[in-house]
């Protein structure tokens, strides 16, 4: 089962009651698209992801930030967590709020990226990796420590189960294959989402996305047995979200 629902996350978020959501991941804007630039296909482009992207300044930014992180703790449930990517331009800002607003975070993962673009400029070392930040509103959150290990063991085909799992994960961009039905320009990769889902949920629990954007964390969801609901304000990419979810589900 899967919902969608198109506008702004801060009002719909709104509409949703008390303690509703098992599990919550998060890709929020890391507004980049101010004029800077990035390698694609080998070349420097300028970075222009959309107009939810643009910077409005610190204060607003950070203001927007503690906003939805404020409703996501409301529709959490006392024992579900929630998981927010990103890069060094927005994830402190994010940790700030997280600890604002009384979260307890459990770890920082790092994720890094074995393929990632080049650093054409070479002014700064080149950005390998992203952040996520897991939290949870109480201590008494859910989480499969086996179901992760085994994921984790098998998609990496290691041999010594009896590693630990670490909090820095080895996982490349996303393939092409997880692009055909569509583009769109933060898309995380399946295999990140997967590992998260399996962490901090269970067959039949409920997952929300406020960031929707391209659907991972829908597909990963109804791939695994679990419900979904997701945000955008995005037309577009919440058909390509529903394509592919219909592509891993029983939907005709």
């Amino acid at each position: 089962m899967y919902r969608l629902h198109k506008g702004n996350n801060l009002t719909i978020l709104k509409t949703f009651e008390d303690n509703t959501f098992d599990m919550i991941f998060a890709d929020p804007p890391y507004f980049l698209s101010n004029g800077g630039t990035t390698c694609k296909n080998g070349k420097n482009i300028l970075v222009n992801k959309g107009d939810w992207d643009k910077s409005k300044g610190f204060e607003e930014d950070y203001l927007y930030q503690k906003q939805w992180l404020k409703e996501c703790k409301r529709v959490l449930k006392e024992t579900g967590t929630i998981w927010v990517s990103g890069t060094y331009h927005s994830i402190f800002s994010v940790g700030f709020a997280l600890q604002e607003l009384k979260y307890k975070i459990l770890n920082d993962i790092i994720w890094f990226k074995p393929n990632a673009s080049p650093n054409l400029a070479r002014k700064t070392y080149t950005a390998s990796h992203e952040t996520l930040i897991w939290a949870s509103k109480s201590k008494d959150y859910y989480f499969n420590y086996e179901a992760s290990c085994k994921y984790f063991f098998e998609k990496d085909k290691i041999k010594n189960p009896g590693k630990q799992m670490r909090s820095v994960w080895w996982l490349s961009t996303t393939p092409r294959n997880e692009k055909k039905l569509g583009y769109h320009p933060t898309q995380k990769p399946l295999s990140l989402l997967e590992r998260i889902i399996l962490t901090a949920s269970k067959e039949g629990d409920l997952i929300l996305d406020p960031f929707c954007g391209s659907g991972t964390t829908g597909v990963a969801a109804v791939k695994n047995n679990r419900s979904f609901v997701g945000i955008d304000i995005s037309e577009e990419y919440l058909e390509l979200t529903k394509n592919r979810i219909k592509e891993v589900s029983n939907e005709n």
